[in-house]
């Protein structure tokens, strides 16, 4: 009788375990590729000429330019947030 119950609760779930499991395999896949990191040297590599004080002064920059975007895109994703979370309220 157990057997038959674990068999049958094993048949409900095993689709949703082969979701799970497959998910958790494309999420390691993609870990993979972004552990490799970006090369930026290729495109960076036309500030090579200048002084180490202008080099530091650009990657300064670039570096300052992406958290102000990052910070950027988290603020209009809250704002979303926030738009549908009062949409909801009002429904």
């Amino acid at each position: 009788m157990k057997e038959k119950l674990r068999s049958f609760v094993d048949q409900i779930f095993n689709p949703i375990h082969s979701i799970l499991d497959l998910g958790k395999e494309k999420l390691q896949d993609i870990n993979l590729v972004t552990a490799q990191g970006l090369d930026v040297s290729g495109y960076l590599s036309i500030f090579g000429d200048m002084p180490q004080i202008w080099q530091v002064t650009i990657s300064s920059l670039l570096g300052s330019t992406v958290l102000l975007l990052s910070l950027l895109i988290f603020r209009s994703i809250f704002r979303i947030y926030f738009a549908i979370k009062g949409g909801v309220k009002w429904w």
